[in-house]
Order: C-alpha cells, then sequence, then structure tokens
C-alpha cells in the first residue's frame, strides 16, 4: 500500500506541468493571414498586382523575420507562464568514498574508511504566489506579445505599400520611357532637317548645334529613365524574396485604376493604426510593470517536497527502508538589497510616464501623417485634373498644326516640334496620375491598412 501511494505522488506529480501547459494553449499563435488586406488591393482592379502581393505576403523576407519575432515572444511569454507552474527535476548524486585513511567517530576508529552513497530523489518546487506577482509578470508578457503583433502588423501594411508603390512606379516609368523615346525619335527627324537646311545655307550654324544639343539632353533623360527603371525592377525582385524572379510582369498605363479619394476623413480612423494601438499597450504593460515591482517588496514563500530513494548500497536502493521523502515550505523576505528594488520601482514608474508621452506623440505623427496624405492625395488630384486640362488644349492644337502641315501652311519642322510638345504635356499627365495613385497608397498606410472609403461611409 505504502508503494502505490508513492506511485500515486510521483504520477500527479509529472502530470501538473503538462495539464498546465495544456491550459496555456489557448493563446495559440497567430497566422499572418490576418494581416492580409488582399480585397484593398484588389480594388486596383490588378490581378497581376494582387498575385504579387500574395507572392510578397508569403516570401518576403522582411514579413518573415516580424513573423518570427512574433512567435519568439510567445516563447518568452511561455517561459514566464512557467514560473507560475510547479517545477519538476532530479537532482540526485552517486558519492564513492575510496579508501583512504582512517576515520574517527569520537572513541571510534574505522580503518581504511570507504564507503558509497545512492541519492535518487524527485523534487518538486513550488512558489505559491499569493500576491500575484507571477501572474502579473505573464500579464505583462503578454501585453509584450501583443506590442509585436502591431509591430508584424506594421511591416505588413508597410511593405505591401512600398510594392506597390515601386509596381506603379515602374509602370509610370514605362510610359514616360515610350514617350521619351518618341521624342529622341521626332528630334533626330528634326536634327536631320536642320542639317539639310543648314547645307542649303537656309539656317544658321547656331541654328542647327541648339537642335542637336537638344537632343543629347533627350538622350541623357531617356538613359536616366532607363536607369530609373531598371533600379525600381530591382527592388520590387527583392521585395519579392525569390531568387529565381528576374522580371516584373505588369499591366500597361492605360488600365490603372484610379481610388477615388474622399474629401474627409475623421482622425478617429487612427485609433485602429498599428503604432497608437501599440503605444496603448506600451502603456498598459508598464503599468503592470509598476504593480510587480511594488509586490517585488514582499514576502515569498515557496512550498517544496522530494520522494526517492537513499542507500548506501545499491544492491538495496529500493528496499523498503531506502524510501525518502519530505515536504515544507521557505518563506523568504529581502531585508536588505542596497536600494535595488527601490531603483527597480523608481525605473518601472519612468518607463510608466515615458509611455504616456509615447502614446501622446503617436497620437500627434499618426494625425500628421493622415493630414499629409489627405493633402498630397488632393494635391495630386487637382494637378491631374489640370495637366489634364493642358494635354487637351495641346491636342487642340496639335489638329491645327497637323490641319495647316497638311495644307501647306506649316513646315513639317514646325510640324514635328507641335508633336514634341504634346508628348511634354502627356509626360506631365503621366507623372500627376501615377501621383495620384501613390497617393492613395500612402493614405492607406496612413489609416493603418483600412480601406478609408468603406470606413468613411
Amino acid at each position: 500500500m505504502k508503494n502505490l501511494k508513492i506511485l500515486i505522488i510521483i504520477f500527479s506529480l509529472l502530470l501538473i506541468a503538462p495539464q498546465s501547459m495544456a491550459k496555456s494553449k489557448k493563446n495559440t499563435e497567430p497566422s499572418n493571414i490576418e494581416y492580409i488586406n488582399i480585397k484593398w488591393w484588389e480594388n486596383f482592379n490588378d490581378s497581376i498586382l494582387t498575385d504579387y502581393m500574395m507572392k510578397l505576403y508569403k516570401n518576403n523576407q522582411d514579413l518573415k523575420i516580424a513573423t518570427i519575432k512574433s512567435q519568439q515572444s510567445q516563447q518568452v511569454m511561455k517561459q514566464a507562464f512557467a514560473n507560475q507552474l510547479p517545477q519538476l527535476y532530479f537532482n540526485g548524486y552517486l558519492q564513492r568514498d575510496l579508501t583512504a585513511s582512517d576515520q574517527r567517530f569520537g572513541d571510534v576508529v574505522i580503518p581504511d574508511y570507504n564507503q558509497a552513497h545512492y541519492y535518487l530523489p524527485l523534487t518538486m518546487s513550488y512558489e505559491v504566489d499569493i500576491w500575484g506577482e507571477n501572474y502579473l509578470k505573464t500579464k505583462s508578457f503578454k501585453k509584450q506579445i501583443e506590442m509585436t503583433k502591431q509591430d508584424e502588423r506594421a511591416t505588413y501594411i508597410s511593405i505591401s505599400s512600398n510594392f506597390a508603390y515601386n509596381y506603379y512606379t515602374l509602370i509610370g516609368l514605362d510610359k514616360l520611357i515610350a514617350n521619351q523615346e518618341k521624342l529622341v525619335k521626332i528630334q533626330e527627324e528634326i536634327v536631320t532637317l536642320e542639317e539639310d537646311k543648314y547645307n542649303s545655307g537656309l539656317c544658321p550654324l547656331a541654328e542647327l548645334l541648339s537642335e542637336k544639343q537638344s537632343l543629347t539632353q533627350m538622350v541623357e533623360r531617356l538613359n536616366s529613365l532607363k536607369e530609373r527603371q531598371d533600379v525600381t525592377l530591382n527592388q520590387l525582385l527583392v521585395q519579392l524574396g525569390d531568387r529565381y524572379t528576374t522580371k516584373i510582369e505588369r499591366n500597361p498605363y492605360d488600365s490603372i485604376t484610379v481610388l477615388n479619394v474622399p474629401e474627409e476623413i475623421s482622425t478617429e480612423i487612427i485609433a485602429d493604426r498599428p503604432d497608437i494601438k501599440k503605444a496603448e499597450l506600451y502603456i498598459e504593460k508598464a503599468g503592470i510593470d509598476v504593480k510587480v515591482a511594488k509586490r517585488d517588496f514582499l514576502p515569498k514563500f515557496r512550498v517544496y517536497g522530494q520522494v526517492g530513494f537513499n542507500a548506501y548500497d545499491w544492491c538495496r536502493m529500493f528496499a523498503p527502508h531506502t524510501f525518502l521523502s519530505n515536504i515544507g515550505i521557505a518563506p523568504s523576505l529581502d531585508l536588505f538589497t542596497g536600494g535595488m528594488k527601490r531603483a527597480k520601482l523608481k525605473y518601472n514608474k519612468l518607463e510608466y510616464e515615458k509611455a504616456l508621452q509615447i502614446y501622446e506623440k503617436a497620437i500627434l505623427s499618426s494625425v500628421q501623417e493622415l493630414n499629409d496624405a489627405m493633402m498630397s492625395a488632393k494635391t495630386s488630384n487637382a494637378n491631374y485634373k489640370k495637366s489634364d486640362e493642358r494635354y487637351k488644349l495641346e491636342e487642340e492644337k496639335l489638329a491645327l498644326s497637323n490641319h495647316k502641315f497638311k495644307i501647306g501652311g506649316e513646315s513639317k519642322l514646325d510640324n514635328l516640334k507641335n508633336q514634341q510638345v504634346i508628348i511634354l504635356s502627356e509626360e506631365s499627365k503621366v507623372i500627376n496620375n501615377i501621383n495620384r495613385v501613390i497617393a492613395s497608397i500612402n493614405l492607406y498606410k496612413a489609416v493603418g491598412g483600412q480601406d478609408y472609403n468603406k470606413i468613411n461611409l
């Protein structure tokens, strides 16, 4: 019967930790799916972009690092939670005193003393969390996990926004390069005509040199645009995180869908931004840490116990009279620590004050970013409308120029220069249109990755 009780005690101790940890697994590791707002990117009606976004979410190394950091913080929390549970461990030892000098015990002399000692106990230790200090520590780590999740969410918003920014920049560059190539081709034709005029004595040398100089400038700009195109392409490839991808597919410029931007967006929308959420969690965590520091001044109580075997002869290790068991409570109170605990309490109080200031700064920065994004969106829309008006006027002027050229009222040289003017006018329109798209992406980022049109309604 006695041995049966011993086995029951050992079995119960072994089951305590696994059962407790099973309860803690309710907080499962979050999937990064919750940070993916693919429906918002579908508003651009670009299947290539949405496909790239899914590939980005899957392969981007920065996103993977952010996810790993979040998972690491959960493991740290589990370590803290383990302090709330009983600890069971084996710390036995095997000792042999070899033949040596005589040993004296009072008047008794043992010649050539040697002795073996086998000590095989299971030890259980548990700090009774009377004041809830260990519970608060675990709660503080949970807040830290939630803060890390907000960092992960912010990374997803930032990386996806930057990718879309580069994607539409690349589409705009494709259009600008095509237009610049047209300008170069027209300018080459103008130079040829000017050379014919010069050879015929119909224009001065300065006029010819001026047109050749314009040609070199246009070629330089074409080279700069191609360089920027290559740089943007390389950035997109790195963001995708797939070393085997060598090119970026994209739709033509004419297929771009520009999202509508509301006239006003309430600043209340910033409440769901990850930096605001993180700042709020930081305040909560700092407040909990202050409570932990206060309770560290209180006494602690640790319950301990052992079950095992203690023998001086291995063959009698499990004999009836070698069973070892004990249990007890060990209270402890730090009487003097050199001011360490007071300093820790003061530090945590200051940390709380810092958290409040960080929260206030996060609000101001978020409002500024939202207002800047709104102003950028409005300005880009206004500029696009004006550039479109100017482009339409240039179209009318070119139509007149073409008509005059057909009836012989204008030279081919003048007609070519008018064609260049409308291409340059279209360049301004393209830039402003791409700026409109980028402004809507920046606004999406400023509101914390939300669909601002739906929320605003």
